[in-house]
């Protein structure tokens, strides 16, 4: 099982630094290394196929369990990547980036799997970036018009909508960057103090991996049984 310092190295050698303009292809590599799996990094189906075995067969258990490895997962690697205090903050904070998007997304396409959806259909990749966003997000810009609907019905849309997908891409690159970045005054003042940052990083990486963890859980209900 890779640790968090393999994600760090397998992060930066497969994505590198996150560029907001390309955001469409930023998602599509994180959503390959995350589906697919990259070196010893598990993909998305073995990963919900072991929780599954560990379960006893149980889906409903093997959701959580994912949920649960994903959160502890994105809690060290936020502690690593953001050790090295205000030194580090520029050379850290692409790598945060993208291994907090392979992991998050890592866990909703086991998820999904896991409930019944085809990982390769473009609508089902959609919708697992979007839900990224979390359920609060989502619902505003629903609300504002910036989004049509929830991922869950765009990851069973009668067609894949490519003007969509950009769009979604662009919104969650933005989120992650805000959030990651530290616009919260606080966070950004203890990422300047070595230990104490990895501390913040650690806890902030962990909840949200957990809000979208619960998301997704509650939006991709199950579809169709699982095929071994």
């Amino acid at each position: 099982m890779p640790t968090a310092q393999d994600f760090g190295k397998l992060i930066a050698r497969s994505i590198g630094p996150v560029n907001s303009h390309a955001a469409g292809g930023v998602l599509r590599r994180v959503l390959e290394v995350a589906i697919d799996g990259y070196g010893r990094l598990p993909s998305a189906k073995a990963t919900a196929a072991r929780q599954l075995q560990r379960n006893g067969g149980s889906v409903d258990g093997a959701v959580d369990a994912v949920i649960d490895f994903h959160v502890r997962l994105a809690s060290a690697q936020g502690f690593v990547t953001n050790i090295g205090g205000l030194a580090a903050i520029a050379v850290s904070l692409p790598a945060n980036l993208a291994g907090v998007a392979v992991i998050q997304v890592r866990m909703v396409a086991a998820i999904a799997h896991l409930r019944g959806y085809d990982l390769a259909d473009n609508r089902v990749r959609t919708a697992l970036v979007m839900c990224l966003l979390g359920g609060e997000t989502v619902a505003k810009n629903i609300l504002s018009g910036k989004l049509p609907t929830s991922p869950m019905a765009i990851a069973t849309a009668p067609v894949f909508d490519a003007g969509l997908d950009q769009r979604v891409a662009e919104e969650v690159v933005a989120d992650l960057a805000a959030r990651i970045g530290g616009k919260n005054l606080a966070l950004v003042v203890t990422k300047k103090v070595p230990l104490v940052g990895g501390g913040v990083g650690a806890v902030i990486d962990g909840i949200a991996t957990r809000q979208i963890g619960k998301y997704a859980k509650s939006e991709l209900l199950l579809r169709r049984a699982l095929a071994g």
